[in-house]
């Protein structure tokens, strides 16, 4: 989850850079308002996607926490794509794998009749 909140601060601060990109172009009249058009465009594009991908690590994180069967799924295919992300999401892919693919973790998301009473007692 923290990953997620860190994710959404990069988007947001990244979309501050669009919008400035976008307030440059709109009050000089420079030549080249084109490839600023496409810097804004980018940082746009990328602040949205890094908003919703913190968006879905948030949401998965607090669904593994009330231990709902899905979400270990999810937080599994989160993880793999987060060792691409060098090098924070690479080391945060490869614990969410290693905590996630063991026996114990499948038998607590699987073997759950009720998800919203937290763990069974044993």
């Amino acid at each position: 989850m923290v990953w997620g909140v860190l994710t959404i601060l990069v988007g947001a601060s990244t979309l501050a850079l669009g919008v400035a990109a976008s307030a440059l172009i709109n009050s000089a009249s420079v030549n080249g308002g084109f490839a600023a058009s496409i810097t804004t465009a980018a940082f746009t594009l990328l602040a949205l996607i890094a908003m919703l991908w913190g968006t879905a690590h948030v949401a998965v994180g607090n669904a593994l926490r009330r231990y709902r069967r899905w979400s270990r799924h999810a937080a599994l295919m989160l993880g793999g794509v987060d060792l691409l992300l060098l090098p924070y999401g690479t080391a945060l892919g490869v614990y969410a794998l290693w905590v996630l693919l063991h026996d114990d973790a499948k038998r607590l998301f699987e073997g759950r009749a009720d998800a919203r009473n937290g763990p069974r007692s044993r």
